[in-house]
């Protein structure tokens, strides 16, 4: 019986996505080249063996079109007969090439795939790929949505009333992710996912001196007079502060089987136990990460206590938050080196990035199962279960 292994994973650091970012100065196909030639190195494979390099990133266009993935897999030098494709589910794009990866491997159409994920969002801003004036969703979903469908700001404003989370609670929630990064950053926890990238070491985002004070002061960043009116029960609590930053980043893991691992000789590091993509309301967006929580248990016969440890992604602090609340899970799992808001979020890479923290902290901590959530613009949310080998 086939099953789907990580034996390697690494990610480069994640830089503060402006101009003055370390990283804003490397095209985002060297950058995610970085991380491949990372894992190539670390793994010692004979690059030729790979069967295919799945990558995700949302942005694809200027700097990131015309299938990055291809192109940083040959800019890292690796043979020209080994394909690529580049994939886009939002947020959550990497975590998806991770899934394409492992069925791959089960299905038996594989024996050796690359899953990775890039976004430079100061090379390549954010809403890049829509374009002034242009309409993404056509007029079936005006019909459909006929009040018209919401940033994700608007979102997580809808789901800190519906949850009835206050300004107070998602500030201190951003204030324990810096403070966690901080430490985790400060112990050498990240040193040995992260391969260093034009002399950084480390991520850029993270706040040691934030101060819940300093938070307080954040005005909302996502009021409008026109959605005030709209949805009256927004208190309009949401910040850049218990936010997640713009950012540039890469990260890449190699998946195969138990058995062709033995057969080159390396070692399976966390199995690919359960996982699942859900689809949910795309007003309120990002709550997919709740019904893929049970979905995902549900199929690996496991409950919410035998999971070790959570990584959720911090989109927002709402979101996490929220999750908690309905799914019960314990708070001293869930993201405890830190999460997005600290960490940073380069959209496309955050999947790959944050299964690569997954798989190391695992590793650190003695625990066997991890499970890592990633909500979704238009309303969807990927979910999966690792158990460390």
């Amino acid at each position: 019986m086939r099953d789907a292994v990580i034996v390697e994973a690494v990610r480069s650091p994640v830089g503060k996505g402006k101009s003055s970012g370390t990283l804003a100065g490397v095209h985002p196909v060297e950058l995610l080249a970085h991380s491949l030639r990372a894992l190539v190195d670390r793994s010692g494979i004979d690059p030729a063996l790979v069967e295919d390099v799945i990558g995700g990133c949302v942005d694809q266009v200027g700097e990131q079109a015309m299938n990055t993935t291809r192109y940083a897999w040959l800019s890292a030098g690796f043979p020209e007969s080994v394909p690529a494709t580049t994939i886009d589910r939002q947020c959550g794009s990497s975590q998806q090439a991770v899934h394409f990866a492992a069925q791959a491997v089960l299905s038996g159409a594989a024996d050796l795939v690359v899953a990775c994920g890039v976004e430079s969002m100061s090379r390549v801003p954010m809403w890049s790929n829509v374009g002034e004036g242009n309409d993404p969703f056509g007029p079936g979903i005006a019909a459909r949505y006929p009040d018209g469908l919401v940033p994700q700001g608007i979102s997580a404003e809808l789901i800190a009333a519906k949850w009835g989370l206050g300004r107070a609670e998602l500030d201190d929630f951003a204030l324990h992710s810096h403070r966690k990064a901080a430490s985790a950053a400060s112990a050498g926890v990240f040193a040995k996912e992260v391969a260093p990238l034009n002399g950084v070491t480390g991520d850029e985002s993270i706040r040691p001196e934030t101060s819940a004070q300093a938070l307080s002061g954040l005005r909302p960043a996502y009021y409008s007079a026109e959605m005030a009116e709209r949805f009256p029960e927004i208190g309009w609590h949401v910040t850049a502060g218990n936010s997640s930053p713009l950012n540039d980043g890469s990260a890449a893991l190699l998946v195969t089987t138990s058995e062709n691992a033995a057969r080159l000789g390396l070692r399976p590091r966390a199995r690919l136990h359960s996982f699942a993509v859900v689809g949910d309301d795309p007003i309120y967006m990002l709550t997919g990460v709740i019904p893929a929580t049970e979905k995902v248990l549900a199929r690996a016969g496991l409950g919410i206590e035998d999971i070790d440890l959570f990584e959720v992604n911090e989109a927002f602090a709402s979101v996490v938050l929220a999750w908690q609340r309905e799914t019960g899970a314990r708070e001293d799992r869930v993201n405890v080196n830190g999460g997005a808001i600290a960490l940073g979020h380069p959209l496309g890479a955050s999947g790959a990035r944050i299964m690569t923290t997954l798989v190391h902290a695992l590793e650190q901590r003695d625990a066997r199962y991890g499970l890592q959530l990633m909500c979704e613009a238009g309303g969807m949310a990927n979910a999966t279960i690792l158990e460390r080998l």
